[in-house]
């Protein structure tokens, strides 16, 4: 996986998934005759891999309506679903701010540096002259001119210092919109929470730190969510999942991180919490949302009883971001099969396969 030193998406595949990955990219590609550039692979990596439900959706849409995909179109997928339009215009504009204050801010060094030299020079010129010249008058004359010279001198470096205070607030005002654009660029728009980029950029991070102790890792599910998109349209499946997250943000300590995770998925990385904890905490979260009491706007009323199902796993020593997800998934797939709106932890699995 690469290490996150930019705006763009961290990936975990391993090497066998990005290998299958590639046989299908780019037969995709040569049949929709789209160019193999960096840009326009991303857009298919995303789509093969299943990473953003959206992307999916419309570039299904575009095939089923036979769109052709030119430079714009390609452009417009990737700028909306792989590096956000805001988040290229943002890092574009600080960019072009950046290199900016830096041209002003040599121009004024070195045009100081040439008066400074300048100013050195006729200093040397003065004190030869003083030296050599033996009349009163014409010695308080020099004296005069080099008081002048040094409060021009003066001058000089007070302007010299004002600009570079000036470009200095100026780079504290870029660093911090650069530190918006990077939120940003890790935040899901619909519910508010990491978007999958933000959230392996966490998970790696806490698994790297070794002197933060009992991670635990859960991913929930909610339990029939194509029944809710197809009954009662999309717009009100994204409120059922802004509902969740408002619930998730509710109730969660706030060391927790929260993600969504794909599509109706949703993640929550739990720093200092053992096992037991994470569970207490995931059935507190799994009953608020049962007893919920959705309705939609329209005629429909009610939306039922909406549940999730969620898988658990604490972290281990020999984890790797792949190995803690494949168990928290596992825990969630016996969650999904042994009925949903329930919490599997991967340690009921371990004893089950025991007891088996």
């Amino acid at each position: 996986m690469p290490e996150n030193t930019s705006f763009l998406p961290d990936y975990t595949a391993t090497s066998e998934e990005n290998h299958a990955y590639m046989r299908q990219i780019l037969p995709l590609m040569r049949r929709y005759q789209i160019p193999v550039d960096p840009m326009n692979f991303g857009v298919w990596y995303h789509y093969v891999a299943g990473i953003n439900v959206e992307l999916n959706k419309e570039i299904d849409g575009l095939i089923n309506e036979k769109a052709l995909f030119d430079a714009a179109l390609n452009m417009r997928l990737y700028k909306t679903y792989v590096c956000t339009a805001s988040v290229v215009e943002s890092f574009e504009n600080i960019n072009r701010n950046l290199l900016r204050l830096i041209a002003e801010t040599s121009l004024s060094v070195n045009a100081t540096s040439e008066k400074v030299i300048e100013a050195g020079d006729n200093f040397n010129n003065k004190l030869d002259a003083l030296k050599a010249e033996e009349s009163q008058q014409n010695l308080k004359e020099i004296l005069l001119e080099v008081i002048l010279e040094t409060k021009q001198l003066a001058d000089i470096s007070q302007d010299l210092k004002n600009k570079l205070e000036d470009s200095r607030k100026e780079m504290d005002v870029l660093r911090d919109e650069l530190m918006h654009v990077k939120v940003a660029a890790n935040t899901d728009s619909l519910t508010g929470l990491l978007n999958r980029s933000g959230f392996d950029t966490q998970l790696n991070e806490l698994i790297e730190n070794t002197s933060i102790r009992h991670v635990c890792l859960a991913i929930l599910d909610i339990d029939h969510f194509k029944r809710v998109n197809d009954g009662f349209g999309h717009l009100i499946g994204d409120k059922v999942l802004k509902y969740l997250a408002s619930i998730l943000k509710k109730h969660s300590p706030e060391h927790y991180h929260l993600a969504r995770y794909g599509g109706e998925e949703m993640a929550i990385i739990m720093p200092s919490t053992q096992l037991t904890e994470g569970f207490t905490f995931m059935e507190k979260i799994r009953i608020v949302m049962q007893d919920s009491k959705l309705k939609s706007n329209n005629e429909a009323g009610h939306l039922g009883k909406i549940t999730f199902s969620a898988g658990i796993a604490a972290l281990e020593e020999t984890d790797t971001p792949y190995t803690i997800i494949e168990r928290t998934d596992n825990a969630l797939y016996e969650a999904k099969e042994s009925g949903r709106n329930k919490v599997v932890t991967d340690k009921h699995l371990g004893s089950k396969m025991l007891r088996n």
